[in-house]
């Protein structure tokens, strides 16, 4: 094949992606002079990644299936804007030869490996099979053509349980289950291909032995045109849930310098096994004394960025001048490896509900200030609509230090510091996790984050007099910006008076507990602050940005709130807090919907029914499943009762809230 057709010098570029690694893309073609060029869906038309390019094109419906998995319509977008080359970031067409081949066929450069590399290393099962030929260990498992149930559960059984079952053709945990027995597997495998054929269009599985207490070791590479081709050291991404990676960090705080030179130069024999060209990621599970190959995945990772900062490079600049046809800037003995660098993800989801997305407008977005060993990527900004349509992830949290524990304290204090309200976070749960003693220790394998789920999701502490006083301060200041009266008249001082005193009480909630009540007593005189029987002196100024200071008794104290109608937001000394404040002269907490009611918890698309009307139900009996932003969320009977009606249909698409089965109770 005519190599300058593949890969050229070229002028724009289109990003085939959304969210944060479109404008990551986005950030440094701009930097290196390109014209850019986004696609959207009808979702996205108000996203930040279309706002950030040069020009836009709208590719269809919200439906990935309909948008950003359309490879005639993201071939066309292309032509449309006179485009010359395309990027496809990770994810959606990332690692779909067939994407890959399009481009090529229409004359364009795709900055990435071509569709014959893909095929052979894209696929978990080839590459496994190619891997083996070339002597690279590998995890005992079955990569067979063969996808019949009795052949898989034949493979199963000759491997031992427990085993895994995983997507060839996928990767982020999808179309993945863990399975202990052999009673566990048919109904594993059956949703496994249909999350798989989901999210990659092919529901091809391998089966492979499950490794005890596993590390998820992983190394980067690129390769160029030129036959040179490069690692750049190991990241390790062990902190997993649901088998996607949470906290990455490079390098592996668990491999020595031999361990460390001997899975590098592993990775770069099965790049060169299919002289790979473009940037890649060679994956390895370890049992703590050896390391095997799990797969490759062909195109940039989430979690490239600790890689950039322990390098000193750009990973998007080198794959966009791979794919001008030139030769890697460095030598592998010129990439040297300086200090270390953590990464956390920041997504729209509910840790205190099994992670539930999270979906809405994001009413504030606070992110500390990109500094020296700090890097926040995000695809999102405030006023922006989080879509049930695709992944939730807001953005990446990056931190870097001459050493682990420093950069752990600098990612953790960039969490601390980051404020995002309208839709739910795992911040607090980030926050939790890199601050876990354990994790500090590296006393961590892929299963840490479920063993220790209730502590680590279970991060609110009750509010103190600090966290009372900031309420109130919040309230009187919010009361403060819609008077429109001068806010620094003394009578606007919480009602000033030249004599006499006035009290005022309010009244506070956390979750379903009791009122916590606080009297604040005014006048002519210094505030005071009473709770219970305790009185403080008290006194509040804005100190911008959201922020106030707040003294009691001559302690002054910075906080954050976010008021958003009566629920609070702080943010203290001593963490996060959520509060309701209970007006008095305001209407009633408005009514919930029961936790008897079987309801769609966000919108999407029923793609089994698990259970029969009539059926006898023992609590947590699986009901049905949605498919929710690509993922899997199976909806179960809150107590012991009769399915009495089912209210859908395998394929309906429902909207959030809709009641989707009915349960009687059982008599009692």
């Amino acid at each position: 094949m005519d190599r300058s057709r593949l890969y050229r010098r070229f002028r724009t570029l289109l990003i085939a992606n959304r969210g944060e690694i479109a404008c990551r893309v986005i950030r440094t073609a701009r930097a290196m002079g390109l014209r850019t060029v986004a696609v959207f869906s009808e979702a996205d038309r108000g996203a930040m990644h279309v706002a950030e390019a040069d020009e836009a094109v709208l590719l269809g419906p919200a439906r990935a299936r309909d948008s950003y998995l359309n490879i005639e319509r993201v071939v066309e977008s292309a032509r449309r804007s006179g485009a010359e080359a395309i990027h496809p970031g990770y994810g959606f067409l990332s690692e779909n030869a067939e994407f890959a081949q399009a481009c090529a066929d229409a004359g364009l450069v795709f900055v990435g490996p071509t569709a014959d590399m893909m095929v052979a290393m894209g696929s978990k099962s080839g590459s496994k099979a190619l891997m083996e030929k070339a002597g690279v260990p590998l995890v005992p498992g079955y990569h067979g053509e063969a996808q019949d149930e009795a052949t898989l559960a034949k493979a199963a059984d000759r491997i031992g349980f427990p085993v895994l079952v995983k997507a060839s053709a996928g990767g982020g945990g999808r179309g993945m289950r863990v399975v202990g027995s052999g009673a566990e597997l048919a109904p594993a495998i059956v949703s496994a291909k249909r999350e798989a054929k989901a999210a990659f269009g092919d529901d091809r599985m391998l089966i492979e032995k499950y490794v005890q207490n596993p590390r998820h070791i992983e190394v980067q590479v690129i390769g160029d045109s030129h036959g040179n081709l490069l690692s750049l050291f190991e990241r390790e991404c062990t902190l997993q849930r649901r088998h996607q990676k949470v906290i990455e960090e490079a390098p592996s705080p668990t491999l020595s310098l031999r361990q460390r030179e001997a899975v590098c130069a592993a990775a770069r024999k099965a790049a060169l096994a299919v002289n790979y060209v473009g940037a890649g990621t060679i994956e390895f599970v370890s049992d703590g004394n050896d390391v095997f190959f799990i797969e490759m995945n062909t195109r940039l990772q989430v979690e490239h960025p600790v890689t950039e900062l322990i390098t000193g490079t750009d990973l998007v600049e080198w794959q966009l001048r791979v794919a001008f046809g030139e030769k890697l800037p460095l030598t592998q003995d010129q990439i040297t490896l300086n200090g270390h660098a953590i990464e956390a993800r920041v997504y729209a989801e509910n840790p205190q509900k099994n992670f539930m997305p999270s979906v809405g407008r994001i009413k504030t977005w606070r992110t500390p200030e990109a500094v020296d060993g700090l890097r926040i990527d995000a695809g999102y900004r405030e006023g922006d609509t989080v879509s049930p349509y695709y992944d939730a992830m807001l953005a990446k949290v990056i931190a870097w230090a001459p050493t682990r524990q420093g950069a752990i304290d600098r990612l953790n204090r960039a969490l601390e510091e980051t404020d995002i309200r309208g839709v739910v976070t795992n911040v607090p749960f980030l926050s939790a996790l890199v601050t876990h003693p354990d994790v500090r220790a590296n006393a961590i394998d892929t299963g840490f984050i479920e063993r220790n789920l209730n502590s680590l999701t279970d991060v609110s502490g009750a509010p103190g007099d600090l966290e009372l006083g900031a309420a109130v301060a919040a309230i009187l200041g919010e009361e403060q910006k819609t008077s429109q009266a001068d806010v620094h008249s003394p009578w606007q001082t919480f009602g000033w008076m030249p004599v006499g005193c006035r009290q005022r009480l309010f009244s506070f909630r956390q979750g379903s507990g009791a009122e916590l009540k606080v009297a604040l007593r005014y006048g002519n005189g210094p505030a005071t602050l009473s709770v219970g029987e305790r009185q403080f002196g008290f006194a509040f100024s804005p100190a911008g940005d959201g922020g106030f200071e707040v003294t009691l008794d001559g302690t002054k104290s910075r906080i954050v709130a976010v008021i958003e109608g009566h629920e609070l937001y702080l943010r203290t000394r001593n963490g996060r807090f959520d509060l309701r404040w209970v007006d008095p002269f305001g209407a009633g907490d408005e009514e919930q919907a029961g936790e008897d009611r079987i309801v769609a918890p966000l919108p999407g698309t029923v793609v089994a029914l698990l259970a029969e009307e009539g059926a006898t139900l023992e609590k947590g009996t699986p009901i049905l499943t949605l498919e929710v932003m690509k993922m899997e969320q199976t909806l179960r009977a809150p107590f012991a009762g009769v399915l009495k009606k089912i209210k859908c249909r395998v394929g309906d698409i429902v909207q959030e809230g809709v009641e989707l089965a009915e349960v009687e109770p059982a008599a009692a």
